[in-house]
């Protein structure tokens, strides 16, 4: 009887790594599926707050006189990014329809040329989709010589189909790095 309860111990011990490695492998693979799951639950529920990246066209909109909606504009600079980026307005009311033009202000602090990316994102998350840009700086890629300084245009309306209970959007844009990697400068 004696001998049994050693094997015991080593065969729970043995149960308890094998269970423990394989909690390890299900959380990895959770992990690993959480970004789609993620995108799926966004784009069902309609909450990401990410905005289109292709333009659309000025559309033939009813101007909405009788409703106002604050837009304020925010930027933001990815770390190890030795720009400054600020939008030359922060904060404008606009009338639903309404065609509106604004611009952000960007310059490479590096004694070499740089390119940089910004990525926009609208709050609350369900009004980006009502947020239409017809020409937009974050639809490319921004080159700016050591030094150098650019205007970066922003057109864009609020669809009048927005919901009332909306009255303040944010536009946030984060501006990252995009200095193309070796490999793809020479393909």
């Amino acid at each position: 009887m004696a001998d049994q309860e050693p094997l015991s111990a080593t065969k729970k011990k043995q149960r308890s790594l094998w269970s423990l490695v394989g909690m390890a492998i299900a959380m990895f693979g959770f992990a690993f599926a959480l970004v789609p799951l993620y995108d799926v639950f966004c784009d069902i529920t309609g909450i990401n707050g990410k905005t289109s990246s292709t333009p659309t066209t000025a559309a033939a909109n009813r101007i909405d006189t009788s409703r106002t909606v604050t837009v304020e504009f925010v930027a933001y600079i990815n770390q190890g990014m030795k720009w400054t980026f600020t939008p030359q307005v922060t904060r404008m009311e606009v009338h639903p329809g309404e065609t509106h033009k604004i611009a952000y202000a960007a310059q490479n602090l590096t004694a070499a040329a740089s390119v940089g990316q910004a990525v926009p994102s609208v709050s609350p998350g369900l009004a980006a989709q009502y947020f239409n840009k017809i020409q937009c700086f974050c639809f490319n890629h921004q080159p700016l010589e050591a030094g150098g300084s650019a205007e970066l245009p922003l057109v864009f309306y609020i669809d009048p189909n927005l919901p009332d209970d909306i009255n303040t959007l944010t536009l946030a844009y984060t501006l990252y790095d995009a200095q193309p990697t070796d490999t793809a400068q020479t393909q």
